[in-house]
């Protein structure tokens, strides 16, 4: 155990960390030059398309110490940098005993570096800092490693230069892995207790759990329990994780490793959950895992209601392999039978799109994302508002509340009037600026979860050139002028498109989903009514006009009361026709009115 080290690669979005990982596999040949790719951890073709790690990956290394030849068994957890998959990062935080900072040479410190510090920090971590990207013809290395010392307060020559695109500093970043991160505590001859710090779904072999051994030892054939979910099994195989998985007899204390169980029921495994032996439990379960709390929940529905169990295999599979995704069912007048999800931002609900489409082949209709609210009615009964149809008709309604964030945004200073005129527009407060260095000011607001749920990133991004960080946490709830948004078409509400939003952007709102609808729905043959309502006050309306035949086509002479005779016969017709005829919303529809912004 004393030649074991447990560590994780932790960083701000794009920093390079997918990079460094592959030149550490590479120095250590965990991985042959032919089987080497550019991401090498990363196993979702969505991750090299969008070039992000959205899971977080374990494999271990072997390492031999260049001073006497001693070999170290490394297990290392490449994590995501985005703020929306910070429940991986805190995951993997509670496997490892050290962490690998990396900062962008060329970007210095960002928001998601800090928040990732602080949860490494909390749980007692030994920190490597490391500058990356150093070759880059913008690197300020002097004032990177300036401020990496003035957030850590470690010395200048503690903190190593690395190239995670050359290889260089590679060496000395696996030395300081050996010689600074403390080997794991434990006791192979304890009561076994294993935390489960991930899990993937195999077809043919059921669910496989990640796991650490804090305590004792776990053999092949060994009888199991899971002391959440209180399931007894055996350990039908357990091994290592390299490149592929590698069996062995049995994994102890300090290993990183996996267990093969056959159970095929995803809710029977939890991730977080403790695994202890059946004859001889642990006295506690494993501590220091966060819950999770999702901040953004939009329905799920099925194209085709015949597939609403196929779409609920599929995405208990998926919380297996991404324990943040929470959901239950739920149903619309408009979509049938679905679910209501959680997620932890708009990028964690793309992602999960995307992957019920690929990998469990669903066409799925997402509804409008929103945030939970808290209701009071008039009879002083106060109770959370996840969905649209949930809020009370406004003369039952008492008061709302509503979730607030503290965020950080670290900036520039020539962005400052910039990022104040858009953290004002989405109702935020300024609560203070601090120049962390000449050159860069951290600024820190209130504001509104409901405002930055839609476009809030994508703004900031654009209006600072790339150069802002974004950084959130929950603070509380407070009072607000909360308002249903109905969209109706023809006199009829689709329920899917219903909003909850503040009073004061209801109409913008309203009009642009008119707007964005009257470019997206199909002509009919009758004239079709869009409009955007709250309660009975209409706020906007759009009219697609009727598609018009010409019944006149035939008369090419004659009396011109032929013509009025065959145009009012058709007015009629369609009169009828709206009467009966039924607007249906296509799927893409659905799926572009969300992005207003487009």
């Amino acid at each position: 155990m004393k030649n074991t080290r447990n560590f994780c690669i932790i960083a701000h979005i794009d920093h390079g960390k997918s990079t460094l990982a592959d030149r550490l596999l590479e120095y250590t040949h965990t991985i042959s030059k032919r089987d080497m790719q550019d991401q090498a951890l990363d196993s979702m073709d969505l991750e090299r398309e969008r070039g992000i790690t959205i899971k977080s990956h374990a494999i271990q290394m072997r390492y031999v110490h260049p001073a006497n030849g001693e070999e170290f068994i490394f297990n290392l957890i490449d994590t995501p940098g985005h703020v929306d998959f910070s429940y991986e990062v805190s995951r993997s935080i509670a496997a490892c005993e050290g962490a690998l900072l990396l900062v962008d040479a060329s970007q210095g410190i960002q928001a998601q570096t800090i928040s990732n510090l602080y949860l490494a920090v909390d749980h007692n971590l030994e920190i490597i800092p490391i500058v990356n990207k150093i070759d880059m013809p913008s690197a300020m290395i002097e004032d990177v490693q300036d401020q990496i010392i003035d957030l850590i307060g470690c010395k200048r020559e503690d903190i190593i230069s690395a190239s995670g695109r050359t290889g260089m500093g590679i060496p000395e970043i696996l030395a300081a892995v050996v010689d600074r991160i403390p080997a794991p505590s434990g006791d192979p001859e304890a009561p076994l207790q294993t935390m489960i710090f991930d899990s993937v779904f195999n077809s043919y072999r059921g669910v496989i759990a990640y796991v650490r051994i804090m305590n004792g030892t776990l053999k092949k054939g060994d009888k199991i329990k899971f002391i959440a979910t209180e399931k007894e099994v055996v350990a039908e195989e357990v091994g290592f994780l390299r490149m592929g998985q590698v069996e062995t007899p049995s994994i102890s204390a300090g290993d990183v490793g996996y267990v093969i169980t056959g159970i095929k029921v995803s809710r029977e495994i939890k991730v977080g959950d403790t695994i202890t032996h059946l004859a001889r439990p642990c006295s506690e379960p494993v501590k220091g895992f966060e819950e999770v709390k999702p901040m953004v929940f939009a329905g799920i529905y099925p194209l085709d209601n015949d597939d609403f169990e196929d779409l609920r295999d599929s995405l208990e599979k998926l919380q297996l392999n991404d324990a943040s995704l929470v959901f239950e069912p739920e149903s619309s007048v408009a979509l049938g039978f679905g679910f209501r999800c959680g997620f932890l931002g708009m990028l964690h609900l793309e992602i999960v799109q995307e992957r019920l489409q690929r990998e469990f082949d669903q066409d799925i209709i997402t509804t409008v994302p929103n945030v939970p609210y808290f209701a009071t009615d008039m009879k002083g009964n106060r109770f959370t508002v996840k969905q649209p149809s949930e809020l009370p008709d406004p003369n039952f309604l008492e008061s709302a509340e509503e979730p607030y964030i503290y965020a950080q945004v670290i900036t520039k200073p020539e962005y400052i009037g910039n990022i104040m005129t858009l953290c004002l527009e989405k109702r935020g407060i300024l609560q203070k600026q601090t120049y962390l260095t000449p050159t860069r000011l951290e600024m820190t607001f209130h504001l509104p979860l409901a405002e930055i749920v839609f476009d809030f990133y994508d703004k900031l991004k654009s209006l600072t050139r790339g150069y802002a960080s974004f950084d959130y946490h929950i603070l509380d709830y407070r009072q607000t002028d909360l308002v249903k948004l109905d969209i109706k078409l023809n006199g009829e509400n689709v329920d899917a498109l219903s909003a909850l939003v503040h009073r004061s952007k209801a109409e913008f709102m309203g009009r642009r989903m008119c707007e964005k609808l009257k470019t997206l729905l199909p002509r009919q043959q009758f004239q079709i009514a869009i409009q955007g309502s709250i309660g009975a006050k209409i706020i906007a309306r759009e009219t697609i006009s009727a598609l018009r035949k010409d019944v006149t086509a035939k008369c090419y002479g004659g009396d011109i009361s032929r013509k009025r005779k065959l145009l009012e016969k058709q007015k009629e017709g369609k009169k009828r026709m709206k009467q009966f005829g039924n607007v249906e919303v296509p799927q893409e529809a659905f799926l572009k009115v969300l992005k207003l912004n487009d």
